[in-house]
């Protein structure tokens, strides 16, 4: 129930262990009240556009939608809304691409209680302020202009993809997991200005960083 000048949360999570201590955790705080939760980017966006609340605490991975276009929707359907994405990721290339997108915090999930209230807190008090909580490198990359050099590893995923193997299988040849194919694949196409696996492949053979 919404109380009167509290800052109203939305928490988005598919594991709904971590959904409700989130929501324990944040309505022992007086001035916190957790208006809805969602587990999947659908049911966050629908829940975003009928409540608005001030802040949506957004996991990084949901069924649905990827984090960048949830971001986007909710933006669209709730625009004072600010968002703050909770990862297992330290991705310098994610944060900065999420950032260019208006995400107001990226916190790695091993922050305690205290630094996720401030960040709530924080970036309800200041409309200029962005809330991270990353290693050093990945502070600095966000900084830093976008680059269109890909990483050893992230040619050999798109090479890979580029011969029509699929996430899987891919993680399978290079002896990595499904999701970080995928988080891959994701970078490239942010470095590429890429819209899918035919067009990144495209625009690393024009600039001569893949040859087949």
């Amino acid at each position: 129930m919404r109380r009167e000048g509290s800052i109203d949360v939305l928490i988005a999570d598919d594991h709904t262990i971590l959904r409700e201590t989130l929501k324990q955790t944040l309505e022992l705080e007086p001035d916190i009240c957790v208006v809805a939760t969602a587990g999947d980017a659908r049911a966050t966006v629908t829940s975003a556009e009928a409540l608005r609340p001030d802040v949506v605490v957004l996991d990084v991975e949901m069924p649905g939608d990827g984090v960048v276009r949830t971001t986007k929707h909710i933006h669209r359907v709730s625009p004072r809304s600010r968002v703050i994405v909770l990862s297992m990721y330290d991705d310098p290339v994610l944060v900065q691409e999420l950032i260019a997108h208006g995400v107001r915090g990226y916190l790695l999930k091993s922050v305690g209680r205290e630094e996720l209230v401030q960040a709530i807190r924080g970036v309800c008090a200041d409309a200029e302020r962005v809330v991270l909580s990353v290693s050093r490198e990945s502070l600095m990359m966000s900084r830093r202009p976008r680059a269109g050099k890909l990483s050893e590893r992230e040619l050999s995923v798109l090479s890979l993809a580029a011969q029509g193997l699929s996430n899987a299988q891919i993680g399978t040849r290079l002896m990595i997991a499904e999701g970080t194919v995928k988080r891959h694949l994701r970078n490239i196409f942010t470095k590429l200005d890429a819209t899918s696996r035919l067009d990144a492949v495209n625009k690393a053979m024009a600039a001569s960083l893949l040859t087949l």
